[in-house]
């Protein structure tokens, strides 16, 4: 899920020496999914001979309450099976994405999802033809219509923006290459980029994705000065292809939102799942009030590193030493002594999720950097991590497990039709279980210089995931805000936009940090811009999990049911409604300030423990002037 938060890789070279990352008890098994690759290809060839079969149920489609309630039934079944599919092909090209049978896999899934929306385009139409009332009359009539009631009325209240089956039938036919573009990206950026090589410590080192993000928090400036350097002069070498391939897929999002008569493409964004654009807009506008903070935060890491100056480079490295190791069986420790709050029961199925088998731990040569959790109904989640023994490395391997218990209590409490949760609240469980494992490890912490370093990650963390991801936010505005108003958006013009958002929020004009125009094509190495506003919901989700989580510590039993229910309400109701009535309204500052304030409060601490003597980093090597 989350990039920022997952756990840096390990430089290819490395990973093809770690053993860890092909121990068994480090690797899932997918033989739930299916036993073997030819057992994958028999069902994808099945499915491809039914998808006649799913065209004709438009026949007697809408003749009674039965039939419609048999046809939903098998476009249900067929929709599960569907997905098995695409996560058993998705999770092992992320394994290695080096192997061209991977992407074959990958790309078959891709045509089937897309011939299989093609063959299923007719069904919103035929929906919204019976219209509000016979379908009412109907959910009535047929109790086995109510596992699809959610779908029924969100086509009713989506029917004004759907175009002719035809035309739906050809954009469906056409959404594995309107959406390709990220694929396009990943391929270029994963295996035919050619990366340059820093040396350190006396070894050459290569600066991809991966060892950028190990190298950005090296304990010596002029390493991490030299790999940005590198590394953003390489990305910056591909302005130009990255900007076609994302203003692609911008322009994918702006004309489909014309075609369907929406006013705008974040308006149809949100949309489809009935959030209020006042709810985007009041995140910008309070991420936007609250930078004082994020500037305060940035000042006292410039004094805890011991920098004459702040640099972009500066922002990763860990405020107070550690020396100790977090492995995968430590996180799972921490993890469950972590959720305690949450009951009895909730642990124990994490404990029981967590000796499952469907984790894969440890980087590897040609694997995917980040973490992500996917889910099947009726199967443990898959959880893909790239652990590196840090506390980073813990906090996303918690965060992942906070989706994956999201999806096992959803499925436990909902059938399939209504457990997919909206990706609104997909991040709030993973964050209530970061701040739960956050408010752990602090309460635990047995010196001033251990709680001091836990302050210093849950203080950046709330940098990364709220700020950083408000930002982001605001770029994908600004971009798809010029396409709309007829602009050319090429990779020189989202530089500019995003140099400018840099400035303003790491406080550039003001002496708080020096931007390098170099790291203004940061946007190039983002993926989560593939998925048109979509960050804005880590913001979103980092308030509402800081509201959730100070309720849990506090040890409230009605609160933690209320909590809970979010949670099993799996995609039953539309999430600003279903926010509010557990008690918090994002359509609010309230939710911004109280974490923004919050953030300060952890400031407060930090200086306090600073001035009573915890000892914080090393001062760091001195900068050195450009030659």
């Amino acid at each position: 899920m989350l990039a920022e938060a997952a756990a840096a890789a390990a430089t290819s070279a490395a990973a093809q020496t770690a053993s860890p990352a092909t121990d068994a008890k480090y690797v899932w098994d997918l033989s739930p999914l299916f036993a073997n690759d030819a057992a994958w290809d028999a069902e994808r060839t099945a499915l491809l001979a039914e998808l006649p079969a799913l065209k004709a149920l438009q026949k007697d489609f809408g003749k009674s309450p039965a039939s419609l309630r048999a046809a939903l039934d098998k476009l249900s079944a067929t929709t599960q099976r569907l997905r098995r599919v695409g996560v058993y092909a998705s999770a092992i090209a992320s394994t290695d994405n080096r192997n061209p049978r991977n992407q074959e896999r990958s790309g078959q899934a891709r045509s089937l999802s897309g011939q299989f929306g093609a063959a299923v385009a007719w069904v919103d139409g035929a929906i919204a033809s019976l219209g509000e009332k016979k379908i009412n009359a109907w959910l009535k009539a047929e109790p086995g219509l109510a596992r699809h009631s959610t779908r029924l009325q969100e086509v009713l209240r989506e029917a004004k923006h759907k175009l002719h089956p035809e035309a739906e039938a050809a954009l469906a036919a056409l959404g594995p290459v309107l959406g390709g573009q990220a694929n396009t990206r990943t391929l270029l950026t994963s295996v035919d980029m050619e990366w340059p090589t820093i040396t350190v410590d006396g070894k050459p080192v290569r600066v991809d994705n991966t060892g950028y993000n190990r190298l950005r928090a090296h304990p010596d400036r002029q390493v991490r000065q030299q790999a940005f350097e590198a590394f953003y002069r390489a990305n910056g070498r591909f302005e130009n292809t990255m900007g076609s391939t994302l203003a692609q897929r911008v322009e994918v999002g702006v004309i489909n939102a014309r075609l369907r008569g929406q006013p705008s493409a974040v308006a149809a964004s949100l949309s489809d799942n009935a959030i209020p654009e006042s709810v985007y807009r009041t995140l910008v506008a309070e991420a936007q009030r609250g930078l004082p903070t994020l500037h305060r935060y940035f000042k006292l890491r410039q004094k805890m590193l011991g920098l004459p100056d702040l640099g972009y480079h500066d922002i990763y490295p860990e405020l107070v030493k550690t020396t100790r190791r977090y492995t995968p069986e430590v996180a799972a420790e921490l993890t469950l002594a972590s959720v305690a709050p949450l009951g009895a029961p909730y642990q124990a199925q994490l404990k029981k999720a967590l000796g499952d088998k469907t984790m894969h731990v440890y980087p590897a040569a040609g694997k995917s950097p980040g973490a992500y959790q996917s889910g099947v109904y009726g199967m443990t989640p898959l959880i893909f991590l790239n652990h590196q023994d840090t506390f980073g490395s813990v906090s996303t391997y918690t965060h992942e497990w906070g989706h994956g218990m999201h999806t096992l209590q959803a499925n436990g409490a909902q059938p399939p039709e209504k457990a997919g949760y909206p990706l609104f609240l997909a991040e709030i469980a993973a964050f209530t279980h970061e701040l739960l494992l956050q408010g752990h490890v602090m309460n635990t912490a047995k010196s001033k210089e251990e709680r001091l370093f836990y302050l210093g990650e849950a203080v950046e963390r709330l940098r990364s995931a709220f700020f950083r991801q408000t930002m982001f936010a605001e770029f994908e505005l600004k971009v798809h805000d010029a396409l709309e108003r007829g602009e050319a958006v090429t990779g020189k013009r989202m530089t500019q936009i995003y140099c400018g958002l840099l400035k303003q929020y790491h406080g550039a004009d003001t002496g708080v940090m020096n931007i390098d125009p170099n790291v203004c094509t940061e946007w190039a190495i983002i993926p989560h811009f593939y998925r048109p506003f979509y960050v804005y919901q880590y913001a979103t989700s980092m308030a509402a999990a800081h509201h959730f989580s100070t309720q849990l510590l506090a040890g409230n039993p009605a609160q933690r049911d209320t909590y809970l229910n979010v949670l099993k309400s799996g995609g039953s109701r539309h999430p600003v409604p279903l926010l509010k009535d557990a008690g918090l309204d994002m359509n609010s500052p309230a939710p911004y300030r109280a974490l923004i304030a919050q953030m300060d409060k952890m400031l407060d601490e930090m200086e306090k423990l600073l001035a009573e003597g915890a000892a914080a980093a090393a001062p760091a090597a001195p900068a050195q002037q450009p030659g």
